[in-house]
């Protein structure tokens, strides 16, 4: 059973007001000391505080004080300590991307869900794609194209008609929003060892902005993509109400 918990939360009244009470009942360690950390808020705020405890030991468990919370647990005030031992924990590699812009600087950032290309202008992106070397796509044009781990699959994926990938399937999604031309491509299954090149064509007439979870970079000529085995997130939920479970849920809902 944990012994020292830490509490941390979104900057919304409701999460900031669970703290408190959660404190109150039940102590709070600093993240660096805790046997696991407790986020309060929403999905997006789950993904900072993963971002920012991937240097610690301590799992992560959420508990839903956002909207959707599909990566947070029921909140409740009781039992938290017989929750936490019971809880099954899932690991989650992130995606690693390099975004090279137009001034040629190069930004380096992690992404759990998924890392996008969005046009930035009011014209159509056009975007070349390699994955492994070799060119798949020399051409296609869009509003964006993303890739997707199996964590991030029924979040933007999903919303442009991605796959909801299972956890443990070891693939990722390659999915394009608004696809014009090719106007039927449906995306691509890689394998998780992939390494997926994104190059902008005509970036001045057609800027192109890449995100990898909250972090934006403005007109990128080139982004490369691939998962990063060197960083785990540990991830915990209540016994059956895990992510795989989810997942598949998600398919019939």
């Amino acid at each position: 059973m944990p012994e020292k918990i830490a509490f941390t939360a979104a900057h919304a009244e409701v999460a900031q007001t669970a703290r408190a009470a959660l404190i109150t009942r039940y102590g709070n360690a600093t993240p660096e000391e805790a046997d696991v950390i407790v986020a309060l808020g929403g999905d997006g705020f789950m993904l900072q505080t993963l971002h920012a405890a991937q240097h610690l030991s301590a799992p992560v468990y959420g508990m839903n004080r956002g909207t959707i919370g599909f990566l947070m647990n029921t909140y409740a005030e009781t039992d938290l300590p017989a929750r936490l031992e019971a809880a099954e924990e899932a690991e989650l590699n992130p995606l690693s991307m390099v975004a090279t812009g137009a001034d040629g600087t190069v930004t380096q950032a992690l992404a759990i869900n998924e890392v996008s290309l969005l046009r930035a202008g009011p014209q159509a992106a056009k975007l070349k794609i390699t994955v492994d070397g070799r060119l798949r796509l020399a051409e296609l044009v869009c509003d964006g194209a993303l890739v997707s781990t199996p964590a991030g699959s029924t979040a933007y994926n999903y919303s442009a008609h991605g796959p909801i990938l299972p956890i443990g399937s070891e693939v990722l999604a390659l999915t394009a929003m608004s696809a014009f031309r090719p106007r039927r491509w449906r995306g691509a299954l890689l394998p998780k060892t992939a390494v997926v090149e994104i190059e902008v064509l005509e970036p001045e007439k057609r800027p192109v902005m890449a995100e990898a979870d909250a972090n934006s970079v403005m007109d990128v000529l080139r982004v490369k993509i691939q998962s990063d085995g060197s960083v785990v997130h540990r991830i915990l939920f209540d016994p059956g109400h895990g992510l795989e479970e989810r997942l598949i849920n998600e398919q019939f809902t």
